[in-house]
Parts: C-alpha cells; sequence; structure tokens
C-alpha cells in the first residue's frame, strides 16, 4: 500500500482502507485462515502477505501506480484524489470519467504482486509514519 504523503491522517488512514476494500475482494487468497482464541472466539483471517504501508509524494505516487498497471502480473487498487473531493458516487464516476488517466492524481495505491516485483516497483520508500 502507497499512501499520498501529502494527506492528512485521517484522510490518509480513510484512502488506506478504500484501495484495501477492492484488494480483499479482487485477489483470491490474500486472507489467511480465520483463527479462534482460547475462548473459542473466532477472529476474521487477516492478510498473511502482511500489510506495509509506504508514502510517496503525489508524482512519485502516479508514477509508481503507472508501473504496476502496466505489468501483467501485479494487481492495483487506486484511490483517485475525486474519491475524497466528491460526496456521491455518480460525482466520482463522473470526475474520473472526465480525465486522463495521466492526469489524476492519487490518495493511495494498493499494489499485489512477486514480492520482488513489487520491491522493485515501489523501491525504497519510507514506512507511513
Amino acid at each position: 500500500m502507497v499512501v499520498n504523503s501529502d494527506l492528512p491522517p485521517g484522510r490518509a488512514a480513510n484512502a488506506a482502507v478504500c484501495a484495501a476494500a477492492p484488494t480483499v475482494a479482487s485477489v483470491a487468497g490474500l486472507l489467511g485462515t480465520d483463527t479462534a482464541d482460547a475462548q473459542g472466539t473466532v477472529h476474521p483471517g487477516l492478510p498473511w502477505t502482511g500489510c506495509s504501508v509506504l508514502v510517496a509524494d503525489p508524482a512519485t505516487l502516479r508514477t509508481i501506480r503507472a508501473k504496476a498497471a502496466s505489468r501483467p502480473d501485479t494487481f492495483v487498487a487506486d484511490v483517485p484524489i475525486a474519491a475524497q473531493s466528491t460526496r456521491v458516487y455518480d460525482e466520482f464516476i463522473t470526475a474520473v470519467g472526465e480525465a486522463q488517466t495521466e492526469d489524476i492524481d492519487y490518495c493511495a495505491g494498493s499494489i499485489v504482486g512477486p514480492r520482488n516485483r513489487v520491491d522493485k516497483i515501489v523501491g525504497r520508500l519510507p514506512l507511513m509514519p
């Protein structure tokens, strides 16, 4: 997960969650098995791959998203900036639909693929503070 470093904490958390939702829905096998504690309470499975949340400036995030999207072996779920500037989903669809891909800024992007490929795409971005 790469989050726009210009976002305040609440909006960054929102963007990460919004990018995670389609990732979990689209990438089969991403979640580990449910587990029960000693009292038998079941806790849903978490991503077995880990959940690193990195930060990048808007231009770097756009470049990373483009690189990942160009690879057939990576899945990308992005959160265009319009997701946080519109209040109605139809307005979001219109805003994104009117924009050229290269002109879209992003709040966050989730990338799933072979670890070496994803590491090469994201480079040495810092963890979100």
